[in-house]
């Protein structure tokens, strides 16, 4: 299953962190899992909530530029070898990873839940099934 994430730009200076968390938390919506990159200039803050649609109203009425991705959450095991599983299964199907990172809240014990962005995300779905990677569904991910 595929999940819609957010991005958002960040000028690389101090405070800028706080403007999009305050207007969500303020709108009542929680941030189940992020990831934060930053360079020279910008830092690119990627997240998922319940409610993507409504995160995005609410932050561009704030006058943020936000855009939406599609990503797949995986579930590898939590030991040595586990998530290079997946990735081999990504890379038989010749695709590469743009980036990766921790969806904690979504973990059980002995498993690890990854979100991954693909350039070609069904054709990644595709290949982790077919290796029997288990990709999660959003109701394991986002319940209400």
């Amino acid at each position: 299953m595929k999940l819609q994430q957010l991005s958002l730009f960040l000028e690389n200076r101090p405070g800028q962190l706080r403007g999009p968390c305050e207007a969500l938390a303020a709108a009542g919506i929680d941030l189940l899992t992020m990831s934060l990159a930053d360079t020279a200039q910008f830092g690119i803050l990627r997240f998922i909530v319940r409610d993507p649609e409504r995160a995005k109203q609410v932050l561009e009425e704030a006058g943020m530029v936000v855009r939406m991705t599609e990503v797949v959450p995986v579930e590898v095991e939590n030991k040595p070898g586990g998530l290079a599983r997946a990735l081999a299964a990504i890379e038989e199907a010749g695709l590469g990873v743009e980036y990766m990172y921790d969806f904690g809240a979504a973990s059980r014990p002995g498993k690890a839940a990854i979100v991954f962005r693909f350039e070609d995300p069904d054709v990644a779905l595709t290949a982790l099934r077919g290796a029997g990677v288990r990709v999660l569904s959003g109701e394991e991910l986002l319940p209400s």
